[in-house]
């Protein structure tokens, strides 16, 4: 009798469940790491936004804080900055049309009071705003700054780019 090479279908569908079992357990580690990093990245562009807020508040003391993440963005030609497009931030955060998104969070800022800046009196407050994308999916905490410079989050949805919204002072400072 002549022996058969190979493997039976017993054994390879063995293998098969061993490699599904595998896949089970490590996947949703992935998928919570990744929201992690994601959410690294957001408190990340939301120290960058506070960052870029007090330069331009001090480059230009006539206008204030920026009152959009346009103003903070890069200039058209790439050399020099103005206070509509002084060059602060990437294009990516600074984007032209808000919520500028980045690593599954949409991120905004609203300056203050309302018709300050270049048309009023300088803005004396504004509000970073960054939420995810897809709650539970890209992160799970929304994050806030204000010109405090205190990174703050919550586990609840806030209302993104609506005037007059405020970093909530009953939010978890970040340590």
């Amino acid at each position: 009798m002549r022996k058969q090479k190979g493997f039976s279908l017993i054994e390879l569908l063995i293998v098969v469940a061993i490699i599904l079992i595998i896949a089970a357990i490590a996947i949703p580690n992935l998928l919570r790491s990744r929201m992690a990093a994601n959410e690294a990245s957001a408190v990340g562009s939301v120290r960058t936004l506070n960052t870029a807020q007090v330069t331009y508040a001090s480059t230009y003391p006539d206008i204030g804080f920026a009152v959009a993440l346009s103003n903070l963005g890069p200039t058209a030609a790439g050399v020099g900055g103005t206070s509509t497009n002084s060059g602060l931030v990437d294009g990516i955060l600074g984007c032209a049309a808000a919520p500028c998104k980045k690593s599954g969070y949409q991120f905004t800022v609203v300056g203050g009071p309302s018709g300050c800046g270049a048309a009023g009196a300088p803005c004396s407050t504004y509000t970073a705003i960054g939420d995810p994308q897809t709650a539970g999916q890209t992160g799970q905490r929304y994050f806030c700054s204000d010109q405090s410079g205190v990174i703050r989050f919550d586990n609840t949805a806030s209302p993104i780019g609506t005037a007059g919204v405020t970093c909530d002072l009953t939010k978890s400072p970040l340590q």
